[in-house]
C-alpha cells in the first residue's frame, strides 16, 4: 500500500513537472493574442506552428490589448460596461473595504459602476487571470507604455482615455481627449501619447509626463486606427468615413498626404523597414499595400471584411482578422500571398505580438 502511494506521488511529481516544461516552452515561442468580443475569451496562435493554443477564457466582450514590454502580461479592456457584481482587484495597499467605502456602497454604488470598466491582467506563462482593473468606463483600444508602467485605454463613450499604473493597481489619471476617442500610439521617446477621436476628425496629443492635451490636430472624417512612422515624424491615420489613410507631419502639425484605400478601413501597419503602408478594406474585402516613397499602391482581394492587422516585427509577416468570419489570414508581406488561413472562435479583434 505504501509503495502504491510512493508511486502514485512520484507519478504526480513527474506530470507537475512536464506540465511545467510544457507550459514554459509554450510560451517562449513567438505568440499572437487575439481578443475575441462576443466570445468571451482570448485566442492564442504559435506563430511558428500556426497552432492555436489554449485560448485565455473568462474575459467579458475583449476588443484592446497590450503587452508588457517583458511579455509577462497581457492587459486586456472589456468593452461592456462592468457588471456590478463582479470583484476588481483593489489598488495595492488598499483594503477590500477601503474600495469599497471609496464607491460608496449601496446602490449609488451600482448606479455608478454602470459607467465603469474593466481591465484583464493576464499572466501569458498561465493564461490565468490574475488581477481586474477598474476604469473609467468601457474599453476599445489599449496600450501598454513602452517602460511598462501604465496601461492606457481609450474610452468611446466617455470622451477620454484613462492611465492605470501596472504596478499599484491605481487608475491614476483621466485625460478628456474628443468624442469617440478610438486608437492610441506612443512616441518613441515616450514623452507623448496621440489619440484619435473619431466623432471629431481630430487627433490629440497628449504630454505623458503631466497628463494634459498638448494640442489637437485637425485631420477631419472619422479618424480610427493609426501607426507612426519609425522617426516619429509622421504618423498614419485611417479615415473611416471617407476610405483613405491621412498622412500627419508632426512636426508642423499638419495634413501632408493621403492614400486611397477603399470603404470602411480600419487596420493599419507599417514594414519592418517603415517603407511600406498596408491598410484593410472591411467594405471592398481588399488588402492595400502602398510603397510609400513613390506612393504606388497594391491590393488583393481578402474575403470577406479584413478588419485588425498586425506586422510580426521580425520578418514582416502580416496578420488579419475577419470582421465577418472567426478567422485570421498571415500574408506574405510582399506577394500578399495568403500563407495560413486559422480558424478563431469568435471575430478577433486589437492583436498583441509576444517576438522576444
Amino acid at each position: 500500500m505504501e509503495r502504491k502511494s510512493t508511486k502514485q506521488w512520484l507519478n504526480a511529481i513527474v506530470a507537475g513537472v512536464m506540465l511545467g516544461a510544457s507550459m514554459a516552452a509554450m510560451a517562449a515561442g513567438s505568440r499572437a493574442f487575439v481578443p475575441m468580443g462576443s466570445a468571451d475569451a482570448i485566442g492564442v496562435i504559435d506563430l511558428e506552428s500556426y497552432q492555436v493554443m489554449p485560448s485565455i477564457p473568462n474575459t467579458l466582450n475583449t476588443h484592446g490589448s497590450a503587452l508588457t514590454p517583458d511579455g509577462r502580461y497581457l492587459i486586456a479592456g472589456s468593452l461592456t460596461p462592468r457588471d456590478t457584481k463582479e470583484n476588481v482587484s483593489p489598488p495595492e495597499g488598499v483594503t477590500e473595504d477601503e474600495h469599497a467605502a471609496h464607491h460608496g456602497g449601496g446602490e449609488k454604488s451600482a448606479a455608478n459602476q454602470q459607467n465603469t470598466g474593466v481591465l484583464y491582467m493576464v499572466d501569458t506563462t498561465t493564461n490565468a487571470i490574475v488581477r481586474k482593473l477598474e476604469v473609467p468606463g468601457p474599453v476599445h483600444h489599449v496600450l501598454v507604455t513602452a517602460d511598462g508602467r501604465y496601461a492606457v485605454s481609450t474610452h468611446p463613450m466617455g470622451g477620454s482615455i484613462s492611465v492605470v499604473s501596472l504596478d499599484s493597481g491605481k487608475h491614476i489619471q483621466t485625460v478628456a481627449t474628443g468624442p469617440n476617442p478610438n486608437y492610441v500610439v506612443e512616441s518613441e521617446d515616450g514623452q507623448s501619447l496621440l489619440v484619435s477621436n473619431a466623432g471629431n476628425g481630430t487627433v490629440s496629443e497628449i504630454d505623458t509626463q503631466h497628463w494634459f492635451v498638448e494640442r489637437n490636430l485637425r485631420v477631419g472624417g472619422s479618424p480610427e486606427h493609426m501607426v507612426l512612422s519609425r522617426d516619429n515624424q509622421r504618423l498614419y491615420v485611417n479615415d473611416d468615413s471617407a476610405g483613405r489613410v491621412v498622412v500627419i507631419d508632426l512636426p508642423a502639425g499638419s495634413v501632408t498626404g493621403e492614400y486611397e484605400v477603399g470603404d470602411a478601413p480600419h487596420g493599419v501597419g507599417l514594414s519592418p523597414d517603415g517603407q511600406i503602408l498596408y491598410a484593410t478594406s472591411q467594405g471592398d474585402d481588399r488588402l492595400v499595400l502602398i510603397t510609400l516613397d513613390d506612393g504606388t499602391r497594391q491590393s488583393i482581394t481578402l474575403s470577406t471584411a479584413p478588419y485588425h492587422l498586425a506586422v510580426v516585427p521580425d520578418d514582416g509577416r502580416l496578420l488579419v482578422t475577419s470582421r465577418e468570419e472567426s478567422k485570421l489570414w498571415v500574408l506574405d508581406p510582399a506577394s500578399l500571398e495568403v500563407l495560413y488561413t486559422i480558424s478563431l472562435d469568435g471575430i478577433g479583434h486589437q492583436i498583441s505580438l509576444d517576438t522576444r
